[in-house]
């Protein structure tokens, strides 16, 4: 691989480390939960597409870095755009328990952390 590839791989992983602020254990816990499973968009199955997302995360925040694939960056890159265009759309108000807050939840981030 190249210099440049590798730098952009890194940056990938840094930036979803900023992203994802729940632990493993956390996101496994809340993506069990009735409110996680109440939000998102299905593209027709049963689960919506971030509560899947979640399940993929937690999957990669237990990872180590040299096993990551290119799907697993792909995904991470997926991952930190979602959080960081939801993050612009925050509703006024107190979210603690909006679909808002709930939706970035599945995908790693609490944004009341």
């Amino acid at each position: 691989m190249s210099g440049k590839s590798d730098t952009g791989r890194e940056d990938v992983i840094d930036e979803f480390g900023t992203a994802v602020n729940m632990t493993p254990g956390d996101l496994r816990k809340w993506l069990a939960t009735d409110d996680s499973k109440s939000v998102g968009q299905s593209d027709g199955g049963d689960e919506s597409v971030g509560h899947a997302s979640g399940r993929r995360i937690v999957e990669l925040l237990e990872k180590k870095k040299a096993d990551l694939t290119d799907d697993d960056i792909a995904h991470m890159r997926k991952v930190v755009g979602y959080v960081h265009r939801h993050l612009g759309q925050r509703p006024d108000g107190d979210v603690t328990d909006s679909r808002w807050r709930y939706s970035l939840m599945n995908w790693g981030h609490d944004p009341e952390a």
